[in-house]
């Protein structure tokens, strides 16, 4: 089957797989973030939120590609940067051979129409005061293509397409008549009725039932093979992305940190985020057991992401050149605690003079004891603390503890942040797969003082070598 022709003004359908659709290089998309009242009259910013930060990737024509992640891992802004409806910070979109970024609105309304979203919720993308005709034929109005009986035509024909037919009914219809799979069926064919090259479907599916998810995705299937359509497809949910996605990229607090085709990413997952969230996929099977050690923790602070690799707080993995840091070091203490009685909590934490000093992003910190205790006693904690549990990799990143007379300093190993590497069809963020990373750790810890401390069993070794050939 064959594009719908164009009405007056139509562009003409791409070549399948000839070149690529989208090019992404270094992009970069922060969100300011509001200080207070004083900082705001004198123009200062607090900081930023990095949604998007520092990706690169090729969509090809005719391609899915499923970008997945959980909540806050910049899925959405990176979709929505694609698009122009957010402003991108820096780096390049190239649509079609026409860079995105940087255009003003005029110009990017001609390219939207080439380029379509379809939100999450069904229920809050239509206009409840609108019918379905006019909601399906909005755009066509927007973009003044054809005439009024054209228009009319066109939406019945589009929504025929998706499967509310027969379409007349549904077009005097409004939005709380139909049920939720109905609705996302009139917002797809909102999505394509100007014969678009590229749709984003942003969790397009996720608050369906589960008994209508797998039909609006056969009918994505569908409409990408009669139309030619690219996919964006933005979801949380490996187990979707598995049965719709030709490649899958994998996003953690706005980076890309492992990307390739569907089968290498189900059959041989790379990198330890990848691993966790196929072991988060449910089992249908009541009697079957599935492993979830699920990583510890929760997603951090996209304003203050942590130093060299963002995921290596919840990594059991992670080793020396990971980036350790004073906020682990609080996040360790923190844990211990919540699982102390009062008493043994207010013991230990009478050591501390002031452990708001771990709330900075350093590698180096000097923790005062409480008064009157002696240096010797911190340090004899945290060394009680390490020993307690020598295989936590934490302890892999300290690289000294001085005793001082009322003071503890410690000293974390300078972070390495994490670059791509091929590894197969995949190329993966992630310093285990990196022979530059592991060679660097290992010179690291043979050049470590006397005063070293450094917890863990073994020595990190590029995956798939044996143990001991770092």
């Amino acid at each position: 089957m064959q594009r719908k022709p164009e009405l007056a003004g139509g562009h003409a359908s791409p070549s399948a797989h000839d070149s690529a659709l989208v090019s992404i290089r270094g992009l970069k998309t922060y969100y300011s973030i509001r200080g207070s009242f004083a900082q705001r009259l004198i123009g200062r910013e607090a900081g930023h939120v990095k949604a998007v930060d520092d990706v690169s990737l090729d969509l090809g024509r005719g391609e899915v590609l499923g970008l997945v992640g959980e909540s806050g891992s910049g899925k959405t802004t990176l979709g929505r940067t694609l698009l122009g409806l957010v402003p991108a910070t820096e780096g390049s979109v190239v649509f079609d051979g026409r860079e995105i970024v940087g255009l003003r609105d005029r110009d990017l309304r001609e390219l939207r129409r080439k380029m379509q979203v379809v939100f999450q919720d069904p229920h809050a993308s239509l206009n409840p005061a609108m019918t379905i005709e006019q909601s399906v034929g909005h755009p066509l109005e927007i973009h003044k293509i054809g005439t009024s009986d054209e228009r009319r035509r066109r939406v019945a024909e589009t929504l025929d397409t998706v499967g509310l037919s027969p379409p007349e009914q549904f077009m005097v219809k409004y939005p709380s008549d139909l049920s939720g799979g109905q609705k996302q069926r009139a917002v797809i064919a909102r999505a394509i009725i100007l014969n678009p090259v590229l749709l984003v479907a942003d969790e397009p599916v996720s608050m369906l039932d589960m008994s209508v998810r797998a039909k609006i995705l056969e009918l994505m299937l569908e409409l990408k093979r009669e139309f030619d359509l690219t996919y964006l497809y933005i979801t949380h949910d490996l187990a979707t992305a598995k049965f719709f996605c030709d490649r899958i990229a994998i996003m953690y607090l706005g980076r890309i940190v492992e990307i390739g085709p569907s089968r290498a990413i189900y059959e041989n997952p790379r990198h330890p985020y990848t691993k966790a969230l196929l072991r988060a996929i449910p089992e249908p099977d009541p009697r079957r057991k599935v492993p979830r050690d699920l990583p510890r923790g929760e997603v951090p602070d996209a304003a203050r992401p942590p130093l060299g690799c963002s995921f290596h707080p919840r990594c059991g993995q992670a080793f020396e050149v990971c980036g350790w840091e004073t906020r682990d070091l609080r996040d360790l203490l923190e844990q211990r605690w919540a699982h102390q009685v009062e008493e043994q909590y207010e013991a230990e934490r009478a050591l501390f003079d002031d452990i708001s000093v771990l709330d900075s992003s350093a590698v180096h910190a000097r923790l005062r004891t409480g008064r009157g205790v002696p240096g010797a006693a911190l340090a004899g904690l945290l060394g009680s603390i390490r020993d307690e549990n020598p295989s936590e990799p934490f302890w892999t990143g300290v690289e000294q503890v001085a005793t001082e007379t009322d003071a503890v300093d410690i000293r974390w190993r300078e972070p390495l942040s994490p670059r791509a590497t091929g590894v197969g069809d995949v190329q993966v963020e992630c310093h285990l797969y990196d022979d530059a990373a592991l060679e660097e750790a290992a010179r690291r810890r043979e050049e470590g003082s006397p005063h070293t401390t450094v917890g863990g069993t073994g020595t990190p070794t590029r995956q798939g070598a044996p143990e001991g050939s770092a």
